[in-house]
């Protein structure tokens, strides 16, 4: 066998491995990324930070400016540049093209007012209520660590993000569970394994995944008294848990699992007793907040609310009617019946139904109004994704042409073809199909390699065939003809 066969490849073979190509392609870039979010407004949206084009010089660099790009300008307008991926951040506009970003670096998918054009956007005036915190420069947690995906292992949890930087909170950062517990962090050489990649998780995690063949004994543990991950789904830290401190009072309540304290390296022990606990005093991290129905019976039995005509508010005695009791106890709001909150930093743990335990009358709805994500759960924007749709395929259907595989787009055309010309087409193709054949075949059978040379001249020799081309288009006429006939 000579080389150039041992090197050759079929065309089936052929067609197979750059289907295979662009089958990857589509799952490590799933959706369309032509068009820029900008035009959207405010979104919740996955983002990223391009250090090329916004490099911070350290890790307190005033000067540093911060911006985000949207997913399609990530890959169409700074896809060759050194990009943090930041996940989902709420009420985000892109900054791809605004001042925020050299001009050097050019939107490239949104058009240019001043010349009608799509391209070399530059020098727009960026959202003014865009949010900004150490992620944009490639930092995260408190110990304000680079994400190292060869170096970390365990799990990184999100802020729900009550609090942005600006009025004390972190901005929806990501978080190791020993900082949000004021432990150490692990060594790095206590961390460093073989490879890994940074995948998103549902519910506010993103994970360090082992690479294929990894032991599972691998992964950080959890440090003790940090709560199992299927025990919770979302996560307040404590900086934003200390700018709101009206939320401290739902620890450890239906809803919510008891407060994880940080130790601050100041404090050499946590103490957590108060009013509503009992004499035994817990660890901080352990220690459980919750109470039994005969607890909160005894709490909220002690005392009621009247609201007197006049509109006056007073305090009595419960009376020993237990109907009385009952229906004053279940028509008082929701926040009355909570005990005093713990005292002391903590971060709160929230269970998937704990929006339907938050309390929302008319004093307590002023504190949630600034916080739709206590209200309701967030829904993030995707773009378009870019493969065809199943269904159509499954309906005969070529999908949308430019989108889907270059067998599938060429497919597309053929069904959306006036069908005189697509059967000419197809004979056209068969035509040249069987004369490059022909030409082939003495170079397969005697093993010599075809050059450069020899493939120019015979597609020369080719162009001038006008025969066998109006031939071909004869004999789809012919056949559309008869079928016609049928």
């Amino acid at each position: 066998m000579s080389q150039n066969t041992e090197a050759s490849q079929t065309a089936q073979e052929f067609i197979a491995s750059q289907l295979q190509l662009e089958a990857d392609a589509r799952e490590a870039l799933p959706y369309q990324f032509d068009t820029c979010t900008k035009p959207l407004g405010p979104l919740r949206q996955a983002i990223f930070a391009c250090l090329t084009c916004n490099p911070p010089h350290s890790s307190d660099d005033k000067s540093h400016t911060p911006a985000a790009v949207c997913y399609s300008c990530s890959i169409s307008c700074h896809g060759e540049h050194e990009l943090v991926e930041l996940f989902t951040k709420r009420n985000f506009v892109c900054d791809c093209g605004t001042t925020r970003v050299p001009s050097s670096a050019p939107c490239t998918l949104r058009i240019d007012e001043s010349t009608s054009q799509k391209g070399n956007v530059t020098g727009e005036t960026p959202h003014e209520n865009n949010k900004y915190n150490h992620n944009f420069s490639g930092r995260f947690c408190a110990c304000g660590e680079p994400y190292d995906p060869e170096k970390e292992k365990g799990t990184m949890f999100q802020c729900l993000g009550l609090g942005t930087v600006q009025d004390g909170g972190c901005g929806e950062d990501w978080w190791h569970p020993e900082c949000l517990m004021g432990l150490p962090r692990p060594q790095p050489s206590e961390n460093v394994i073989n490879q890994e990649s940074k995948q998103p998780a549902q519910d506010g995690q993103v994970v360090a995944q082992p690479s294929e063949g990894q032991e599972d004994v691998d992964e950080a543990p959890l440090p003790p008294g940090f709560p199992a991950e299927d025990d919770f789904d979302h996560l307040i830290c404590y900086k934003c848990v200390s700018s709101f401190p009206w939320i401290k009072q739902y620890a450890g309540q239906a809803g919510f699992l008891g407060p994880i304290f940080h130790k601050s390296s100041s404090d050499n022990t946590e103490t957590t007793t108060d009013e509503t606990t009992n004499d035994t005093t817990l660890p901080p991290s352990t220690e459980s907040k919750k109470r039994t129905a005969q607890d909160d019976s005894e709490v909220l039995t002690s005392k009621k609310t009247k609201v007197e005509p006049e509109g006056h508010v007073a305090s009595e005695t419960v009376t020993s009617d237990p109907t009385s009791t009952k229906a004053t106890v279940n028509d008082a709001p929701l926040h009355t019946k909570l005990p005093p909150a713990p005292s002391g930093t903590f971060s709160l743990f929230l269970k998937q139904d704990f929006r339907t335990h938050i309390c929302r009358c008319p004093s307590c709805f002023p504190n949630l109004k600034s916080h739709p994500q206590l209200l309701e759960e967030e829904e993030a924007y995707e773009p378009p994704v870019s493969e065809s749709d199943d269904q159509e395929a499954q309906n005969g259907r070529g999908g949308s042409v430019g989108s889907g595989s270059t067998y599938e787009r060429g497919e597309a055309l053929l069904s959306n073809m006036d069908r005189v010309k697509a059967i000419e087409g197809v004979m056209v193709y068969n035509h040249l199909r069987d004369r490059v054949k022909a030409f082939l075949q003495p170079f397969a059978e005697s093993g010599q390699a075809v050059g450069a040379e020899d493939i120019k001249a015979y597609f020369e020799k080719l162009r001038g065939d006008e025969e066998g081309i109006r031939l071909a288009g004869a004999g789809a006429g012919a056949a559309d003809d008869e079928q016609g006939g049928r």
